[in-house]
């Protein structure tokens, strides 16, 4: 137990002064590390065999919902501190009172995340991290096997997508693509049929039979805002789109996904 009384010390860094892409750490990822945040999704995260490497939380929770994860992880540091303290350190309330710097682990590649799958989401552009954190979550929660993601995405170890996620991005296996959308020959090749979100005048509804009965199937969903580019919509299998009412155009994307989710699942 290590009672914070310095806010400026280095070994604070990682919850208070380094930048996602710091944690990240591009040119070394072995030394990457994300951080996870609320006892529940921490509790996901080493039920999935990822590696604690120091806990900040709350006095009040090293007897209440931190017990456990310290229990758990003997052997590493435990910071700690009153409320205000911490949110001094790190510039916002902690949801829970706990949080958890963990090692990244090494990338999946495409092929490891499509050989098993029977049906699997691919993100090209999404770049808000509530966004990522709920799609993960609708993904897991209503039977996708898997999550492809292309280089502009938002990276699903972000501390609010792991958050909003509530661990999902431990539970279901993801890759980034590297060369999209050429990489959806690489989708073809492995069996998978390619289905777009997309409003164009000739989408077919979201619920036609055909890309539901396909046998692999990879629904594609696109950036805020714009949604797919039309290189991507031109080379998809099918373009599908969600039929509105009352004059709404369309969905926020994380809404869109769950729907579409329900419908497209395996059978």
């Amino acid at each position: 137990m290590i009672e914070v009384r310095d806010i400026n010390a280095p070994e604070l860094d990682v919850y208070a002064r380094l930048t996602e892409a710091q944690l990240r750490n591009a040119l070394e990822p072995e030394k990457g590390v994300f951080i996870a945040e609320s006892p529940k999704v921490i509790r996901v995260a080493l039920e999935r065999g990822y590696e604690p490497l120091s806990l900040l939380m709350e006095r009040r929770h090293l007897t209440g919902d931190g017990a456990e994860l310290i229990r758990r992880c003997p052997d590493i540091p435990v910071y700690t501190g009153e409320r205000e303290t911490l949110a001094a350190l790190t510039g916002y309330a902690l949801t829970r009172g706990v949080l958890c710097a963990m090692r990244r682990p090494a990338p999946k590649d495409p092929e490891d995340v499509l050989r098993p799958a029977r049906r699997v989401a691919v993100l090209e552009g999404v770049v808000d991290s509530t966004n990522i954190g709920a799609i993960f979550r609708s993904a897991a929660a209503l039977g996708f096997d898997g999550v492809l993601l292309t280089p502009t995405s938002c990276d699903p170890y972000n501390r609010r997508a792991v958050r909003v996620s509530m661990g999902a991005v431990f539970q279901i296996p993801w890759a980034y693509l590297k060369n999209w959308p050429e990489d959806m020959g690489l989708l073809r090749s492995m069996g998978f049929k390619t289905a777009a979100l997309a409003l164009t005048d000739d989408s077919l509804p979201i619920d036609h039979p055909a890309p539901k009965n396909a046998e692999r199937l990879a629904a594609i969903l696109g950036a805020e805002g714009d949604g797919l580019t039309a290189e991507t919509v031109a080379a998809a299998d099918y373009v599908l789109k969600i039929p509105m009412l009352h004059g709404v155009d369309s969905l926020n994307v994380a809404a869109a996904s769950a729907v579409a989710f329900w419908e497209l699942r395996s059978r």
